[in-house]
């Protein structure tokens, strides 16, 4: 099985689309997927037509021991599970800031709830931010996909979310290793968005081949700007369930291929 943080801290880059839409793919394929919220303002939860009123059943309650994974978990298409998130996330960061091994609450409620075992993968959409709820996301996963607008900004981010994965990676999470890099909001035709991919590729093929993220992988797949992924989240669906058709399920779709097509190749260790 294949555990898997999306991150970026910039917003407005394609984090939850992306994570909400190849689970959406990935279970479309016939695997059995678990999305988890971790961004306190829910969109990944509201995307998929779920929204938790506070107090409810939420990531929120596992990470306060409140409820077990298992009890806060549903399921929201076939083979797709959804652990959803509310606004009460945000306090996370307060309430955790003294509590002994904060940084692995997360990946203890997943082997207590035996997580790692019932699903194929798990895919954790992480808040916009390098705080508690990220870090527990990286303990708990084996890999990282970074999804990245190819604008000259978003380069100079990417050295900071490359800083923070190394952090963990050598003091909570040996095991963890950015493997994707997933370029959204694709301008198709602009020199820019060319330059920013050639930049990326040169950076990657010039890193240290001991650093996490020496095996990273730029998909081939490029996410072009379509307003039926922007669309999608007001009624509630995947890309797949509301524009079958569209240019974005499309790309989807062959990013989720691609995901599929390395699983053969990839020999990733469970977090430890």
């Amino acid at each position: 099985m294949r555990t898997i943080a999306v991150m970026n801290q910039k917003g407005g880059v394609g984090k939850t689309t992306s994570s909400v839409n190849l689970a959406a793919g990935l279970a479309r394929h016939g695997k059995r997927v678990c999305l988890i919220d971790l961004d306190p303002q829910a969109h990944a939860s509201l995307h998929l037509g779920v929204e938790v009123a506070s107090g409810a059943h939420s990531v929120y309650q596992v990470f306060t021991g409140g409820k077990q994974f298992g009890e806060i978990s549903q399921m929201v298409a076939q083979n797709l599970w959804l652990a959803p998130a509310d606004l009460d996330l945000a306090a996370t960061e307060l309430e955790l800031v003294d509590a002994p091994g904060r940084e692995f609450v997360l990946r203890n409620a997943l082997q207590a709830a035996g997580a790692y075992d019932q699903y194929d993968y798990i895919i954790m959409d992480c808040p916009p931010s390098l705080g508690v709820l990220t870090i527990n996301s990286l303990t708990a996963a084996s890999e990282v996909f970074i999804p990245l607008q190819p604008h000259f900004f978003a380069l100079q981010g990417l050295s900071k979310l490359f800083e923070t994965t190394a952090l963990v990676a050598r003091r909570l999470n040996r095991g963890l290793k950015v493997t994707g890099i997933m370029l959204c909001l694709y301008e198709t035709g602009t020199r820019l968005a060319g330059d920013v991919t050639d930049d990326l590729m040169t950076f990657l093929n010039g890193s240290d081949p001991h650093a996490p993220w020496a095996s990273a992988h730029v998909f081939q797949t490029r996410v072009r700007r379509n307003i039926k992924l922007a669309e999608a989240p007001s009624h509630g669906q995947s890309i797949f369930d509301y524009a079958q058709g569209s240019t974005g399920a499309q790309d989807y779709l062959n990013l989720v291929g691609e995901v599929l097509a390395a699983d053969a190749q990839l020999t990733i260790p469970q977090a430890a």
